[in-house]
Order: structure tokens, then sequence, then C-alpha cells
């Protein structure tokens, strides 16, 4: 049992036989009541998101979370094939599971896949991932600056906001978090 004072983002717990992925966890305190930590939580298997509000003295039973790393392999119909690095087994994963992420699969791509209990429920990506520009306006010489953007597609289709001076075939920097520009990459 995990007190849910030390409850933070990113921790998985088990309520009424579910498991749900912590998104905020904060300490509570009122003048002159209990103290309380209000959570948001993401229900892994439906995906729905609720908030719950625990008295400070609870606990809460972990779940059985578990990562396998793995290499994107190809897309099958409504599933995507990654084959798990350590014992070359072939894993197929759900499009609704995958969700936006599709648009950081390249050939090869190294992912970890999340199971609770042996079942995979989360495909994370690295913070990180190059992509290619496919398309954009064209660049103007001179801006530099950065501030104003323009949106850019990059080889897997995914669209993102850019600065003025990326042009197509260059390759940029995205984070997979916030599905935004990080910097052009320069390929020596």
């Amino acid at each position: 049992m995990l007190p849910v004072n030390d409850l933070r983002k990113g921790d998985a717990i088990v309520l009424d036989g579910e498991t749900y992925l912590v998104l905020d966890a904060h300490f509570h305190r009122a003048q002159q009541r209990k103290a309380n930590v209000k959570t948001k939580l993401k229900n892994m298997l439906k995906g729905n998101t609720i908030e719950k509000t625990f008295s400070s003295t609870d606990s809460v039973e972990e779940a059985d979370i578990s990562y396998k790393r793995a290499q994107y392999s190809y897309e099958d119909g409504n599933n995507y094939i990654f084959m798990i690095l350590d014992n070359y087994e072939q894993v197929e994963v759900k499009a609704d599971i995958l969700g936006d992420g599709k648009y950081y699969l390249l050939d090869s791509s190294e992912v970890d896949l999340q199971y609770i209990n042996d079942e995979v429920t989360a495909v994370r990506f690295p913070i990180h991932v190059t992509l290619e520009v496919t398309y954009t306006e064209p660049g103007f010489k001179g801006d530099t600056t950065g501030s104003t953007l323009k949106p850019a597609t990059v080889e897997t289709g995914l669209e993102v906001q850019v600065p003025l001076f990326i042009n197509i075939g260059d390759k940029i920097k995205v984070d997979t978090r916030e599905d935004t520009y990080v910097e052009r990459v320069t390929t020596k």
C-alpha cells in the first residue's frame, strides 16, 4: 500500500479494481480542517479522466506496471507491430492505444511499451524525436529570431509550428509530449 501523501505524477494505482495513472496530485490543507490530497487520475483501460480527493491518512494500492523496450516494425491494418528487443517477440498494439503517437513512428523507432497486468496499455516515446520537414512555405533569409511561426508537415504527417527559417528537407527536433518544435538539427 502507498500512502496518498507519496503520490506523484506518473504513478499508477488501483481504485475499485481499475488501474489509474496519476496525472496530478496536490497536498492541500485548509484551516481548521483535515489535510487532503487532490488528484487527477486517468483510467488506463477506458481512457476517461476523474478527479478524486483523498484524506491525507488514506493509502492506495500500487498497480503492477512494467516496461519493455521495443522496436517498431510495421503497421497491419488497425494494429502496429513492435518487436520486443529482449526476446524478439512480436507484439500487436491497437491504434487507439497508440493514438497520436503514430506520428512519431519511423522504421526501427525504439519505444517503451507499458504493461499493466501483462497487457500493453501505453507506448512511451523518447522526449525528443528528429523528423524531416516534407512541406512548409518557403523560408525567409535573415529571419533567425524564431519568434514568428508557420505550419510545417513532417515525414510522418504531423503538423508542427516552426520558425520562418525552416525549409523543406530540414530535419527538426520535436517534443513528443507537447507536439512542438524544439530546434533545427544540423547534419555533419
